[in-house]
C-alpha cells in the first residue's frame, strides 16, 4: 500500500536556532548510541541514523535503544525525580505539561502540531474534573514518519519507545495513535496504549514507499 496523502509533502527550513540545536543534540545521541556517524547533514541525518538503527537490530533492541536516546537527552535528576515530584501526586497537571512542552520543543522532528483535550472515557485514571483538557497533541502531517516512509521505523524508533519512556521513566500514561491515511499522529497524555496483540497499527503491512525493502 502507498501510505500518506498524495499532495506534495511541507517545505521545511529548520531555521530557528532552536530547532538547529534541538536536532543536534538528537543526532549527537543517535550517533553516540549506534557508535557511527553518517554523510548526510540536517534532518537527512536524522533520518538516515533512524533507518540505520532500525535495520541493524530487531525490533526490541531498536526500541530499547531508542528509549536510552531519550533518557540521554534528560537530565538524570528530572529522571529520577520529576515520577517522584509530580507524576505521582500531580497527574493532570503533568500530563498537560508534558504535553505542552512537546507541542513547542518537537515541531523540528515531526512537524506542526496542536494541543486538544481528551475524552473521559480515553482515561482509565480518576485524575479530577480538570484532567483531559489540553492533554492531547494532533501532529498535522508527521514529517518523522512521512520522511521515514516506513511502518517499521515509525512503531520501532518513535511509537513504543516514546510511549515506554513516558511512561515507565516519566510516570505518565501516553498512547501514540499514527494514522498511516494521513500522516497525522495523535498522543495521547493519560491515555494507556492498547497491547500489541489488540493494536492493529502493528499489522500493518509495509508502505510501497519503504526504503527499508
Amino acid at each position: 500500500r502507498h501510505a500518506g496523502p498524495a499532495t506534495p509533502p511541507p517545505s521545511y527550513k529548520d531555521e530557528l536556532w532552536w530547532d538547529r540545536t534541538a536536532l543536534s543534540m538528537f543526532r549527537g545521541a543517535m550517533v553516540k548510541n549506534l557508535g557511527q556517524d553518517v554523510m548526510e547533514q540536517g534532518y537527512d541525518g536524522v533520518m538516515r541514523l533512524a533507518l540505520m538503527l532500525n535495520q541493524r537490530y530487531e525490533p526490541l533492541e531498536t526500541r530499547a535503544r531508542t528509549r536510552s536516546i531519550l533518557r540521554s537527552l534528560f537530565p538524570v535528576f528530572i529522571i529520577k525525580l520529576f515520577p517522584l515530584m509530580f507524576a505521582r501526586p500531580f497527574p493532570a497537571f503533568s500530563a498537560k505539561l508534558n504535553a505542552y512542552i512537546t507541542s513547542v520543543t518537537c515541531s523540528w522532528l515531526m512537524g506542526p502540531m496542536k494541543l486538544f483535550d481528551l475524552k473521559a472515557e480515553e482515561m482509565e485514571d480518576d485524575w479530577g474534573d480538570d484532567a483531559g483538557k489540553s492533554q492531547g497533541i494532533l501532529v498535522e502531517r508527521c514529517r518523522f514518519l512521512e520522511e521515514s516512509g516506513c511502518a517499521s521505523v515509525c512503531i520501532n524508533t518513535c511509537k513504543v519507545p516514546t510511549q515506554e519512556f513516558f511512561i515507565k521513566d516519566m510516570g505518565i500514561p501516553l498512547s501514540m495513535e499514527p494514522n498511516y491515511d494521513t500522516f497525522e499522529c495523535e498522543f495521547k497524555f493519560g491515555k494507556r496504549p492498547l497491547q500489541q496483540d489488540t493494536d492493529e497499527i502493528f499489522t500493518t503491512p509495509c508502505f510501497q514507499q519503504c526504503p527499508s525493502k
